[in-house]
């Protein structure tokens, strides 16, 4: 459907395609919603660079920044080609079980390895660029891009990292010792993670929103992934703005 500002009436699409084929007709997609449905769209989108605008219909989002009172000003400086243009790192993560892949999936935000309800503490061996880090035992692990910084990676004490950051965080949830602490490597490091759990029930999450169990002996090898999310940004709101907003950080002096 789209919105004619001009009379301000609604113009029927008369050709319908099914959400698969989208990406590949379309110069911008507009989402509504918040940034659970921009997450998906970036799924939807897979290697396809098509720029994203997301329109929140909730409180400011860290991804969906324009409000509903901003909608028709957005898609103007879409069409007049004045916006800004992030490309935002994304994260490829494969399951490879008794030595052949099952799995592969790209995501924006995270990709966790985390135990059911009932099950106990589970081990997880971290291997960075083929040299061994440590054996993680707690309730998870969290890989996270930049963008992802602010999501479970927060909640699980993970640092927030500005998008822009050429970086991957490690952070453990709940670990069984304090010493475990969030790692932040590379952009370019390889993550192998090997799942030591014989008889417990895991699960592997990918952006919170898919995901499939692991089995003991599980490899989940997690790299940059070549494809990047394109997202269009309000010139005049910057993310430390962003962050106060969500985080009601104090205002204090706004001049210096």
């Amino acid at each position: 459907m789209f919105v004619e500002r001009s009379i301000g009436r609604l113009v029927n699409c008369p050709n319908l395609v099914e959400r698969e084929e989208m990406p590949d007709i379309v110069d911008v997609i507009v989402t509504l919603g918040g940034d659970g449905t921009i997450i998906a769209v970036a799924r939807l989108i897979a290697d396809r660079q098509v720029p994203v605008l997301g329109i929140n219909f909730g409180s400011l989002g860290y991804l969906a920044e324009f409000t509903m009172n901003e909608i028709f000003d957005a898609l103007e400086s879409v069409l007049t080609g004045q916006y800004v243009m992030n490309s935002r790192m994304m994260l490829d993560a494969t399951t490879i079980r008794q030595g052949e892949p099952i799995s592969r999936a790209t995501v924006l935000n995270d990709a966790v390895v985390n135990k059911s309800a009932l099950a106990r503490i589970i081990q997880i061996d971290c291997w960075i660029d083929e040299q061994f880090v440590t054996s993680f035992r707690a309730d998870g692990l969290i890989v996270s891009t930049p963008t992802g910084s602010t999501a479970y990676n927060l909640s699980a004490g993970g640092p927030i990292l500005h998008p822009s950051s050429e970086a991957i965080v490690i952070s453990p949830i709940c670990p069984h010792t304090l010493s475990m602490r969030p790692l932040v490597v590379p952009d370019d490091a390889i993550i192998e993670l090997i799942l030591r759990a014989e008889h417990e029930e895991v699960m592997l999450t990918l952006d919170g929103q898919s995901g499939h169990r692991l089995y003991n002996g599980d490899r989940i090898r997690i790299e940059k992934s070549q494809n990047t999310f394109r997202l269009i940004t309000p010139p005049n709101r910057n993310y430390y703005q962003v962050l106060r907003d969500k985080l009601r950080w104090g205002t204090g002096t706004t001049e210096k």
